[in-house]
């Protein structure tokens, strides 16, 4: 965003649940010298009235409402700057493209949306404003996942030649996607789309390559009531809330938790919205299980493995090259344990959620081996915040400007992801989604993402010039 006043910049903000709360904290503190909060949209009412006693608690306030279904007419007359989408995902596209419209820039939370038509809603926008886009992407800013990068770039293992990346989540992290509206496939995309695409992108950056052909197997095999009834584990409450709660592991009583419960569970009458649905239920129709195989222009290709019920959660990519290998190792909790299970956190961004014991430490750990020589650990600077001080960092570069930390590096490594980063990221999985439903290979440029199809070259001749760290002889 390029601003020519020094007044603070104008926000608003849309969609006001869980990951809103990041950045009403920044826009409230921190950055409330250069950021203004001056409007807010939710679905629920209820819901914006529960922030709003937030923030005058704290001192700030209120932001004036917006109707969702106005945010162009409102962001043209009210002058906003900046809008920040973090409505559920099935919403970013109307959302973006209404704000952009309206003559704003946007900040939008990964995915950039759920479908190739939304893809392409947006990518027609931007053309048609000329506005910017930017999509969130704290795990490139996470120092473990800035050192393999590192490396990658500097040719230690030579050019690659293949990746395998899996990811787990576990029984307390990856149930809760089974909760909420998540588990619609017509409201999240699935995990290939909602979460993978934090995973898609790392990988793009890493080798900074395009995915072009992309093949995906997977099923629901753990969740969902069909799994449960094989199981034999008999009947079910609907919902986590109940007296008995604290005996299922797998139930969530919104009760409990502060947040949970003034956001969504004293808001129910408003929309109807439950966000703690039994994981076993019927209705279910996304994937807990899935394997992905993804070829590059470049000639590398990548397996990439997602569970979502594992006995601990973190993930393992190693990185094959021509000089040999890169291996990286996270544990972000090495068990749920009966303490933790009914909290729903991702244990990245909460670290006091993380759990284990001497056989499974939290911890990660980056080894390089070159061939005919022994494997040497590579330090990861440590740093406070979620995700490991990435989404302190995320918020900087979004609010203050990238290079704004001071270190004199600008973004040399490329963490600053545009809304074109999104799509990259995004075609794995949308095209991972068509792969599961026909059963065959899916060529990402075949993908029907309108003038977005320009983010991708199925030949190294055709990579964009923005991609960072892609060699310029390669073009």
């Amino acid at each position: 965003m390029t601003r020519t006043t020094s007044r603070p910049a104008r926000y608003a903000l849309l969609g006001t649940g869980g990951r809103a709360q990041l950045y009403l904290d920044a826009l409230t503190g921190p950055y409330a010298s250069v950021a203004e909060l001056v409007a807010w949209g939710d679905t629920n009412a209820g819901r914006l009235d529960w922030n709003e006693r937030r923030l005058a608690q704290a001192g700030y306030p209120a932001p004036e409402r917006i109707d969702l279904g106005a945010v162009t007419a409102y962001v043209a007359r009210a002058g906003i700057d900046r809008v920040i989408v973090t409505a559920p995902d099935h919403a970013h596209a109307d959302l973006v493209v209404a704000a952009l419209h309206g003559g704003a820039d946007v900040v939008v939370e990964k995915p950039l949306t759920t479908d190739a038509e939304g893809v392409r809603r947006i990518a027609e926008a931007v053309e048609a404003t000329g506005r910017d886009v930017v999509t969130t992407f704290n795990y490139r800013y996470s120092p473990r996942n800035a050192a393999l990068k590192e490396v990658v770039a500097r040719g230690d293992i030579g050019e690659v030649t293949s990746v395998h990346f899996e990811w787990l989540l576990d029984t307390s992290h990856g149930a809760d996607y089974f909760r909420r509206w998540h588990r619609l496939k017509e409201s999240s995309g699935g995990l290939l789309v909602h979460k993978s695409s934090h995973h898609f992108d790392l990988v793009n950056w890493w080798l900074a390559d395009l995915p072009t052909r992309v093949y995906a197997s997977g099923g629901l095999r753990f969740y969902g009531d069909v799994n449960a009834a094989r199981r034999g584990l008999g009947p079910r409450p609907a919902r986590g809330t109940h007296d008995g709660a604290h005996l299922d592991p797998f139930a969530l009583d919104l009760r409990e938790h502060e947040l949970l419960r003034g956001l969504y569970h004293e808001q129910e009458a408003y929309d109807g919205y439950l966000r703690d649905q039994d994981v076993f239920s019927a209705g279910i129709d996304i994937e807990d299980n899935l394997s992905v195989i993804v070829d590059y222009a470049r000639g590398a290709t990548m397996t990439y493995a997602l569970n979502a019920h594992a006995p601990w959660e973190g993930y393992t990519v190693a990185i094959n090259g021509t000089r040999g290998r890169a291996e990286l190792s996270v544990v972000e909790r090495g068990a749920v344990e009966s303490r933790a299970a009914h909290r729903p956190v991702d244990p990245s961004a909460q670290a006091d959620a993380a759990g284990g014991d001497g056989l499974r430490p939290v911890g990660e750990r980056l080894l390089v081996q070159v061939h005919f020589g022994a494997a040497r650990e590579i330090a990861v600077p440590q740093a406070m915040g979620g995700h490991g001080g990435a989404d302190d960092a995320l918020l900087r570069d979004l609010f203050l400007g990238v290079g704004s930390d001071g270190d004199g590096d600008g973004d040399d490594l490329g963490r600053a992801a545009s809304w074109l980063d999104g799509v990259r990221a995004l075609a794995v999985g949308v095209a991972g989604n068509a792969s599961l439903a026909g059963g065959g290979p899916v060529v990402v440029s075949d993908l029907p993402f309108g003038s977005a199809r320009g983010a991708f070259g199925v030949e190294p001749a055709d990579v964009p010039a923005d991609v960072p760290g892609y060699p310029a002889t390669a073009r």
